[in-house]
């Protein structure tokens, strides 16, 4: 959640990064702040408001500077306090920003102590400030290079020195930094789009780069410490409509507005609990023996992915239909089963209809997972889980698809509770992941320049295919779907053991394979599926977690997703996919947030 941005310039750089932490507000905060070397020493204002209220505090202190750096904080350690707000000094000569969690701080703050530096935040970060002032000997650069090697977790920082007044140094591990490069400046940020309107040439650092900003260069070194060029990548200005703010489409508005939808969809308890899913949901949940999941288009592909969560978290038969489906066909009805349909809208007429004729072949216990409080879908089942994705406006589906993804992972925690399958641990780790996935997705949002530059390549291909396995097989379906939806590319999906039994006659190096590889039980089943790709000259393009050893090679491109993250890795994984389409529709000049022949929410059979 949090946000960087950093800048040495030959002018006032503070209304730079005023703009740039305005522009990182979508990842939503509960504070910020922005420090600068003035008279050769670093100042600061911070607010646990909004970047408004810090706007005013620089304009009315008249704070200014030509070397800086500011932040956006979501709270992790420490409470929302000034005090816990970023920028954190060490001695009045240090200043730093930071984003991600350290493991090892607390080791670190006593030996700290015991070098004589007191603390007064509770923030991780205030470690890593008084280490570097601890180690510095008058090479800053050098200084963060020595201290990073000390720290256990993930990071982005900038740092500068009152005794280097045009340096600014960054760092990243596990959480994403950018370089921007101007004109007699240089600046950093978390994500490219901070430094929309300061420049279009970026660099994106790579995983144990140190870098150093100065007025007429960058430096960059990699995790052995050698200096390393990394490539310079152009990418455009975000224009669009006043109302998108920096956004070209609400499609993409909506994709970066993922991690504070889920934020807001997430459970603000301490456990699961049934009562999150309505009053009666103890006494319905006591009374079920297995689901049935109805549902349409994108919101399909969701209850696909909980059936996994369900089966293996919760033991409890899971059944998925498609709504359009269901009810023209002869079923057995079990009236112990749960039925759970799930809409975006909640007005989705095949979802509806499903509904009532379940109803009507005597399924007592109705719940639905939709994003509107006043709608049909809710009024009609006995038991509701809100997601709070705000109004989505693109056509296609992107962050109501993820909330529903959460919704659905607490359905299933609380059963898998219930029915005493999650322990008291299982359940506070999974309460853990859900609190770290807003942060997390800020961290595969940044893979977008990469994606950009795949999008390219896309535009010109006509079909493509998408792979993955187990619990991701439906992300690859939707990563088809959105495909198919805005760019018109043809695009199908398939479990990627499949391939050999038919789909495999299609691969050929006009035609793109998209494969979905997590790090997880299934990996080296899939990693035969991607030789099987390669033999027959096909195209790969893999988004890959960082520790699978799967790596860019001759028709194998590969993009590192930012961290493992387990049962919880589809709602990480779709992202990529979504960005993908988005920018292959885009490349294509396709009228993206109203494609053609499609609707936002289908009323109508």
């Amino acid at each position: 959640m949090c946000g960087i941005v950093g800048a040495v310039a030959q002018r006032n750089i503070v209304p730079v990064l005023i703009e740039g932490l305005r522009r990182l507000e979508y990842r939503g905060y509960d504070s910020c702040g922005v420090a600068v070397l003035a008279d050769g020493e670093p100042r600061r204002a911070r607010s646990v408001a909004r970047v408004a209220d810090l706007d005013e505090q620089v304009r009315e202190s008249h704070l200014e500077g030509t070397t800086g750096i500011a932040h956006t904080r979501w709270a992790t350690h420490g409470a929302p306090v000034t005090d816990n707000a970023h920028p954190i000094f060490s001695r009045d000569a240090l200043a730093i920003v930071h984003n991600g969690i350290i493991e090892n701080y607390e080791t670190l703050r006593e030996m700290l102590r015991g070098k004589g530096y007191v603390f007064v935040s509770q923030t991780d970060t205030e470690v890593i400030a008084h280490l570097i002032h601890s180690l510095y000997r008058g090479d800053l650069f050098a200084t963060v290079q020595e201290a990073v090697q000390q720290l256990h977790g993930a990071y982005a920082i900038a740092v500068l020195h009152k005794d280097q007044p045009h340096t600014v140094i960054g760092a990243r591990q596990g959480s994403p930094l950018v370089v921007g490069l101007g004109d007699g400046e240089n600046f950093l940020a978390s994500d490219a789009l901070a430094l929309a309107g300061s420049t279009e040439r970026f660099i994106f650092l790579e995983e144990g780069d140190v870098c150093e900003l100065t007025l007429e260069r960058v430096r960059v070194a990699d995790r052995s410490g050698s200096d390393v060029q990394r490539e310079v990548r152009q990418v455009a200005a975000y224009g669009g409509a006043v109302e998108l703010g920096p956004y070209r489409h609400f499609m993409q508005k909506e994709i970066f507005e993922q991690p504070r939808a889920i934020s807001d969809t997430i459970p603000q308890s301490d456990g699961f609990d049934a009562s999150l899913f309505g009053a009666d949901a103890a006494k319905a949940f006591a009374g079920i023996d297995s689901l049935l999941i109805l549902a349409c288009g994108t919101s399909y592909y969701s209850g696909l992915t909980a059936k996994y969560w369900l089966e293996s978290i919760a033991k409890i038969p899971t059944q998925v239909e498609i709504a359009s489906e269901y009810r023209y066909r002869e079923s057995v009805p079990n009236p112990k089963a749960l039925v759970v349909v799930i809409s975006q809208s909640g007005e989705t007429a095949d979802t509806l209809a499903a509904l009532k004729h379940a109803q009507g072949l005597g399924h007592r216990h109705t719940l639905s997972v939709c994003n509107v409080a006043t709608s049909a879908m809710v009024r009609l089942t006995e038991l509701s889980f809100l997601t709070h994705a705000g109004r989505e406006i693109g056509v296609a589906s992107t962050k109501a698809f993820t909330t529903q993804l959460v919704g659905l992972f607490v359905l299933a925690a609380t059963l898998g509770k219930l029915r005493g399958h999650v322990s008291a641990a299982q359940e506070a780790d999974y309460i853990r992941q859900l609190r770290h996935l807003p942060a997390a997705l800020n961290s595969v949002l940044a893979l977008e320049p990469q994606i950009i530059a795949w999008s390219e390549e896309f535009s010109r291909k006509e079909h493509a295919l998408f792979l993955g396995r187990g619990l991701h097989y439906p992300i690859a379906l939707e990563g088809a779907l959105k495909l198919k939806e805005i760019s018109y590319i043809h695009a199908e999906a398939y479990p990627a053991g499949e391939l050999k039994h038919g789909p495999l006659a299609l691969v050929t190096e006009a035609m793109p394979v998209v494969t979905v590889a997590p790090n997880d039980a299934l990996l080296e089943k899939l990693k035969s599926n991607i030789q099987e790709v390669r033999a027959r000259g096909g195209e790969l393009y893999v988004f890959a977690d960082a520790d699978t050893r799967i790596v860019n090679d001759e028709g194998l491109h590969v993009i590192r997703m930012p961290e493992h993250y387990g049962m919880l890795s589809p709602i990480l994984h779709v992202v990529p996919l979504q960005l993908l389409a988005y920018h292959t529709a885009c490349a294509r000049g396709t009228d993206v947030d109203k494609p053609r022949n499609l609707a936002k929410s289908v009323t109508v059979e």
